[in-house]
């Protein structure tokens, strides 16, 4: 299994990013994981897509959820089914928003290994035959931060576009009410902060990408969002 990985995930995911090293200008590992990250976004928004409008419907429809529940405490059979009767109506998977993710983490655990592999110029051995093998990969990202280093602003950075994409997904018109409200409420809060302090952890150019991905997954929410609200205006 793992070497079914290594073969058809990390491997091609790592030479992808030497042979990008090799091809940009300067020869900038920064830009690399930039363009890597965002290619890798970019094939998986079909799956990223469907998670979010699949995290929006459920927090929208939360608070009826917790209705139903609170109606049905003394009844779990009962409630059940009036839950099962409830996504039924509203065309609602609960699974819908995990099932892209599980799909996605060997590929985000790739990621990193590939970044912080190439950032300590190891592991080229696995380099494909048409794939330069450089001597040494320089780790300055436009000639300013070592990305082989840690670095708190990158860091903070990361933590900021995870404040804000956690906000953006949490509804805005009502407050969730129940034990799942106060779980999002806090997990906006909390995430943010856990991401400084891993990110602060790693070596930079593990922060930047989480940095520009994290940023990439806003701007798509902002686009799913927006088409919502126009969808919702012309009806």
């Amino acid at each position: 299994m793992i070497q079914l990985y290594n073969a058809f995930i990390y491997q091609p995911i790592f030479n992808f990013l030497i042979w990008l090293y090799n091809i940009i200008p300067g020869h900038d590992i920064g830009i690399a994981i930039i363009v890597l990250t965002l290619t890798v976004r970019f094939l998986m928004v079909p799956l990223t897509v469907k998670q979010v409008k699949s995290q929006k419907a459920l927090q929208e429809l939360q608070p009826k959820m917790d209705e139903i529940k609170r109606k049905h405490k003394d009844d779990r059979e009962r409630q059940s089914k009036e839950l099962m009767k409830f996504y039924k109506e509203h065309k609602i998977n609960p699974l819908a928003s995990c099932l892209p993710l599980l799909i996605q983490l060997p590929i985000i655990f790739a990621l990193f290994r590939a970044f912080r592999a190439g950032l300590t110029s190891s592991g080229l051995e696995v380099l494909y035959p048409f794939v330069a093998k450089p001597e040494v990969i320089n780790p300055m990202f436009l000639g300013l931060v070592d990305l082989s280093q840690k670095n708190i602003i990158l860091a903070v950075l990361a933590g900021i576009a995870q404040f804000i994409q956690s906000k953006m997904i949490m509804p805005k018109t009502k407050k969730a009410k129940g034990m799942a409200g106060m779980m999002s409420k806090q997990m906006t809060y909390f995430m943010p902060v856990m991401t400084v302090f891993i990110a602060m952890s790693l070596p930079a150019g593990l922060a930047l990408y989480w940095l520009v991905t994290t940023l990439f997954a806003i701007g798509q929410q902002y686009f799913i969002m927006g088409k919502k609200k126009e969808s919702k205006i012309k009806k």
